[in-house]
C-alpha cells in the first residue's frame, strides 16, 4: 500500500471513529516483528505505549535503503507505525530526510485527534527513523 492510497482511503472517511478503525486495521496488516526483535535496542524511547522499530540496511542497490519492521502493544499505535513505515521503509536515507512525516500526519488531521502523549510518541518514532537515516548517510560517506 502507498501513502497516496492511505490518503485516498482516509479522505473517504468523514467520522473520526471510522478513521481510527481504519488506522487500527492498517496496524493489523503490519508484517509481524519477530519476538527476538522486541529488544531494548529496538525499543523507541519517549512513547507511552511500548514501541519497537527494527531496522535493516539493504546495500544491494548501491545507495543504502532502510527497511523497517515495527510493533506496539497499542492498536492505534500499530496503525501509526504502519503509516510511518509506508512513508519511510524501503527508502534511501536522503529520501527519508526529505520526507516530513509530521506534515503528512497533520494533513490527515492527527494533530487534533491524538493525545499529547501519542503525539510525543509519534515524534519520537519519526526522530528515531531520521536518526537512523543520518547515521546511514554518515556511514556511506
Amino acid at each position: 500500500m502507498t501513502i497516496d492510497e492511505i490518503r485516498d482511503n482516509f479522505s473517504l472517511l468523514e467520522e473520526w471513529d471510522d478513521r481510527y478503525r481504519y488506522v487500527i486495521e492498517l496496524g493489523r496488516m503490519l508484517d509481524p516483528l519477530p519476538e527476538a526483535e522486541h529488544s531494548p535496542d529496538n525499543k523507541v524511547q519517549g512513547c507511552v505505549s511500548q514501541v519497537w522499530l527494527s531496522k535493516q540496511v539493504d546495500r544491494s542497490k548501491g545507495e543504502p535503503q532502510l527497511n523497517y519492521l515495527g510493533d506496539s502493544d497499542a492498536h492505534i499505535v500499530r496503525g501509526l507505525i504502519a503509516i510511518l513505515l509506508t512513508l519511510y521503509s524501503g527508502h534511501t536515507p536522503k529520501e527519508i530526510l526529505a520526507t516530513d512525516a509530521l506534515k503528512v500526519f497533520d494533513e490527515f488531521g492527527f494533530r487534533d485527534h491524538l493525545t499529547p502523549q501519542r503525539s510525543n510518541g509519534l515524534r519520537a518514532m519519526v526522530e528515531r527513523i531520521r536518526t537512523d537515516a543520518r547515521e546511514a548517510l554518515a556511514a556511506a560517506s
